[in-house]
């Protein structure tokens, strides 16, 4: 198994749409043309042969006193390529890409049931942080 991890661009609409079984819902064109073209914002694909076998999403995060940082936004692999490193790998290349851009420090956030998730992270040295407790506010109908 030969897995490579790209960084994508604006070129590359019609490898995100056509890997809409990596995502929880399939890929809008305008939504991924947004991504692929904002600054700050990352998506890194891995392949098996050119097969796109997972992604991370990355988002720069700038403060006037702080510096910029990076939030793993999402992290996804194909179900039957699950356990053999991917994710661990596309969260490498996500920090390696942090710290080429000069962030001081990167965070993600998942849910606490989610074993799998928490071990990815953890075994690329992320720790967990006892202090914070996430808020969110949902627009979408439904």
């Amino acid at each position: 198994m030969t897995i490579s991890v790209r960084r994508l661009g604006p070129d590359d609409a019609e490898v995100v749409l056509a890997a809409g079984h990596l995502f929880d819902a399939a890929p809008n064109p305008g939504w991924t043309a947004d991504v692929l073209s904002r600054p700050g914002h990352h998506l890194l694909f891995a392949f098996e042969d050119e097969v796109p076998v997972g992604f991370a999403t990355c988002i720069e995060m700038a403060h006037p006193d702080k510096g910029t940082e990076v939030m793993i936004y999402e992290l996804g692999v194909d179900e039957p390529h699950r356990r053999n490193g991917i994710g661990r790998l596309l969260v490498e290349r996500s920090l390696d890409l942090a710290r080429a851009r000069g962030c001081y420090g990167a965070w993600t956030v998942t849910e606490d049931d989610n074993a799998a998730a928490l071990a990815t992270y953890r075994s690329a040295g992320a720790e967990p942080d006892p202090t914070c407790v996430t808020q969110v506010w949902d627009w979408r109908a439904g």
